[in-house]
């Protein structure tokens, strides 16, 4: 039985949580406001298709999180946060995250949220991962509605090589029970570079979503709307070499053909921007945009889409 703490229990970690419960693993989650009320009073429930997941699991807010357990007391401890949210998490949980040893796997947007939990932890418990293929919300205090494949890649990060033994042989631990928990997961030699990949899909349809209220079906099939989402993910490619990931035109066709061919699926930023909760545009253009400043080029489609919705914020 894997012992396992989800920092966040929002559409995707409260979906993976749900998941890794059914199969009979210990989870304890973090919330807060009316939705961690919602599931100490009424349980978590996820709607997954035509299944409907409930769960009764231990919920905590991070003050009595730190006061009523210790970092290894966990097997892993997940990150499923909004990239927004990482700085500030680590300046609550950085103090108590650093007295134990227990890996820490995170599963969020961008490719910054590794390098912050490195600083604060040390890279030698750092799991880079990914959720693809997945849409997942909070509909109500304590429900949650998720669709797709919901698969995770992960590995240690940067990449496996120069990693340690007993990080890698957790990665594979985990990847084994995961699968096992019908979470389909994969292991990559080379984190950096799937973190990577995935920001041009995000890079490419959040932003545009956000102003358009359209979903990722609707822009990458429309005549005019799929050349700024192709353009915006042509920016994320030339921004990935200032981290030494040299994405190519392959990666970035590759990327615009999966995309266009999931279903409609409503982003996160959309979402996000419907309830009115903060962008998570510093993680994805921001991410793209300073980059591009250090490599001197410009990159029109994600800075005009950054200052639209900067404007309207």
């Amino acid at each position: 039985m894997l012992r396992l703490l989800m920092v966040g229990a929002g559409g995707i970690g409260g979906y993976y949580a749900a998941k890794l419960l059914d199969a009979g693993h210990q989870v304890v989650l973090t919330a807060r406001g009316a939705h961690l009320q919602a599931i100490k009073e009424n349980g978590l429930k996820v709607h997954y298709h035509d299944r409907e997941l409930v769960h009764q699991p231990e919920v905590l807010d991070h003050q009595q999180l730190v006061a009523s357990h210790k970092p290894d007391d966990f097997d892993v401890i997940v990150i499923a946060l909004k990239a927004t949210a990482t700085a500030s998490v680590l300046n609550e949980l950085g103090v108590w995250l650093r007295r134990g040893r227990s890996p820490v796997l995170s599963l969020q947007n961008g490719v910054d949220n590794e390098p912050l939990l490195a600083e604060a932890v040390g890279a030698d418990r750092v799991i880079g991962g990914l959720a693809v293929r997945i849409g997942g919300h909070i509909v109500s205090p304590g429900v949650i509605e998720a669709e797709g494949v919901a698969e995770i890649v992960m590995g240690v990060w940067p990449r496996t090589n120069g990693g340690s033994d007993g990080l890698i042989l957790t990665v594979d631990m985990l990847a084994a029970t995961f699968n096992d928990a019908a979470i389909p997961t994969q292991i990559s030699d080379n984190i950096r570079y799937e973190l990577w990949r995935k920001l041009v899909i995000n890079n490419g349809v959040n932003p545009l979503s956000a102003l358009t209220g359209l979903d990722t079906r609707s822009l990458t099939h429309h005549p005019e709307f799929s050349k700024i989402v192709y353009g915006a993910m042509a920016e994320t490619v030339a921004a990935s070499k200032a981290d030494g990931v040299n994405l190519t035109r392959k990666d970035l066709d590759e990327m615009f053909e999966l995309i266009s061919s999931f279903n409609a699926i409503k982003t996160s930023m959309l979402v996000d921007k419907e309830k009115g909760r903060p962008l998570e545009l510093d993680g994805i253009a921001g991410a793209v945009l300073r980059r591009c400043e250090h490599l001197g080029i410009k990159a029109p489609y994600t800075a005009t889409m950054n200052a639209l919705l900067l404007q309207n914020a």
